[in-house]
């Protein structure tokens, strides 16, 4: 049915003149539009996007993909990759993967069922699905984009087909994402369509972003007040970090994580300086801008303790030590090398000598904040948001070794900014209804989240039964936040407390093995519907308690190793089983 022009009536309060080029005008508009919705309505491409996250960086990069494409013309659909089998796959003709690493190089929780399937031996053919993969990932870590780099090559030897360049992101997304986009749009544009459009909307985005508080316009926050939570005689040191959020307009939830951006500690900068032959105030390259005093680059902008393979072959070209020419060109000893040194261990060992400050700063990469679980609940504390930072410090190969953004809030003296955004975690949050259990799994530090967790359900009245396993090394001098959990459990609010602390007997305790003794009752709380969560590391501790917990699973409900599997499979599926590891 085709609507035809609206039109001026003979009895309305116009002269013939009037009316008729009334008229003209309006058929003329309605056939413009006419034209418009026809060039519109022409063939779409339909893309599928599938998402492996971890924390929510790779969803966001997915949603700003979608955006771009859906102005091309694309018809775009973003899935999570813990809500897709390897069979649909198949059925995408269009596929873009978007995932996260963590650990040593694993895929995120949300993407592990898929990734065991897509690697397995039954996995579909992929003849005429076209692809294109986008890492996420910190090379500083040894299995650096190792999740995106073991589906992009199973992909192809499933018979899909690469229709642009996979492309990895080193922490900061932005610019590779870009680089990757300029390679998927025009492969996805419907014949004879100009992807101008859509670059217009992603330059939009952009700027839209860049006007809120964010990443790459952080917050400057007061700092409030900062402690270490040890005791005296521990070997730690945990510093509880308050940071005032007032004037920002800035608001989390509990799950959430504050991203900082540190300094480096000045005495680290004049060590490094002395090493190379430079002083403080000879000019230095800035990311964007331009020169500036050398030692506030290297204070402020630039990443001077991680030692990377870049940096350690620009040493060598400019060194005529053969041993250390050799090492680089070993790709062996140069990750052994790497693995326990700093930017500053090649320049004393090897004598380097930079020509320039250019020549220094050139291979190293930017400052980049660092994330860390809120531990406070916005409704316990209003505007404010606390962190639980261990303190890295210790002394390797004659040096002292300071961890960056630690050593920035455990010493700063609140007389300064402390640039912060928020980082929003959609995959690490309490169950909406409030008289469900929980169970908390937090050693050390992991118990951030369960800080606020637990502040956060005392203040909305929850009446749902709250379990929390914590453990550290000694119970009288590790014991984290000890006067608050305990009154909690005076009061009936936390009505499991299971403490495991490993130096306190002979034989060491962690709180995996507080879960293996506690079967029968945490497979109990499962079944009345209770949510587990972990924190902590994610290389050990949350290999065990994962391992714990599928023990739990198998004897306590009476299951085989795979009906086990299937039974943790479906608690990640339904959102009972949420893991904030690092």
């Amino acid at each position: 049915m085709t609507s035809s022009a609206p039109f001026i009536p003979d009895n309305a309060p116009f002269s013939n003149d009037q009316r008729a080029w009334l008229n003209g005008f309006l058929a003329g508009l309605f056939s413009s539009g006419e034209e418009t919705d026809a060039a519109a309505s022409g063939p779409v491409t339909a893309v599928t996007i599938l998402v492996g996250s971890q924390t929510g960086t790779a969803e966001g990069v997915a949603k700003k993909a979608a955006k771009q494409l859906k102005a091309s013309r694309c018809e775009v659909t973003v899935k999570d990759m813990g809500d897709c089998q390897a069979a649909d796959l198949a059925g995408c003709e269009n596929l873009l993967l978007i995932t996260s690493t963590y650990g040593e190089g694993d895929p995120p929780d949300n993407a592990k069922a898929l990734y065991d399937q897509v690697m397995g031996e039954g996995a579909p053919s992929l003849e005429g699905v076209r692809f294109a993969v986008l890492g996420l990932g910190d090379s500083s870590y040894a299995d650096f984009c190792q999740c995106s780099r073991d589906f992009d090559r199973r992909l192809e030897e499933l018979g899909a087909t690469r229709f642009a360049p996979t492309v990895e992101c080193d922490v900061d997304p932005d610019e590779p994402f870009a680089k990757w986009m300029e390679g998927v749009k025009p492969a996805l544009a419907p014949s004879g369509e100009s992807s101008a459009g859509a670059a217009d909307s992603g330059e939009e985005e952009d700027s839209e972003e860049a006007a809120e508080w964010s990443r790459k316009n952080p917050f400057p926050a007061k700092l409030l007040r900062t402690f270490n939570l040890n005791a005296e005689g521990s070997g730690k040191q945990t510093h509880h970090v308050e940071i005032s959020l007032e004037g920002s307009g800035l608001s989390y939830e509990v799950g959430d994580a504050l991203g900082v951006m540190p300094e480096n500690d000045p005495r680290v900068v004049d060590d490094l300086l002395e090493a190379a032959g430079f002083g403080p105030e000879e000019l230095a390259p800035m990311p964007h801008g331009e020169d500036r005093p050398v030692f506030e680059a290297l204070q402020y902008h630039y990443d001077i303790h991680a030692l990377t393979g870049p940096f350690l072959q620009a040493c060598a070209r400019l060194s005529k030590n053969e041993d250390l020419r050799a090492m680089v060109r070993d790709e062996e000893r140069m990750k052994a090398y790497l693995a326990d040194r700093q930017i500053i261990d090649p320049i004393v060992e090897f004598g380097i000598k930079f020509p320039t400050t250019e020549y220094l700063i050139a291979p190293l990469k930017q400052l980049q904040p660092r994330l860390y679980s809120i531990s406070s609940s916005p409704r316990a504390h209003p505007g404010e948001v606390h962190l639980t930072v261990g303190r890295v410090s210790y002394e390797l190969h004659g040096r002292p070794r300071l961890g960056v953004c630690s050593n920035f809030l455990a010493h700063h003296g609140g007389d300064r900014p402390v640039p912060v955004y928020l980082h929003a975690n959609k995959n690490f949050r309490l169950p909406e209804d409030g008289n469900l259990p929980v169970i908390m799994i937090g050693p050390g530090t992991g118990i951030a989240p369960f800080r606020a967790f637990l502040e956060e359900r005392q203040a909305a009245g929850a009446k749902g039964k709250n379990w929390l396993f914590f453990g550290d090394r000694q119970r009288d001098t590790d014991f984290l936040y000890r006067e608050q959990i305990e009154n909690w459990q005076k009061e009936g609010h936390l009505n499991r407390l299971d403490l495991a602390f490993s130096r306190d007997q002979k034989e060491k305790i962690y709180v995996q093995h507080l879960i293996e003794k506690e079967a029968q009752e945490i497979f109990a709380w499962l079944e009345e519907g209770a949510s587990v969560y972990v924190c902590g590391d994610a290389s050990r501790m949350a290999r065990d308690v994962d391992d714990a917990l599928h023990q739990v699973v198998r004897n306590a409900g009476g299951k085989s190793e795979e009906e086990a599997a299937d039974y943790m499979a479906n608690l990640k599926k339904e959102k009972r089983y949420q893991r904030d590891v690092y």
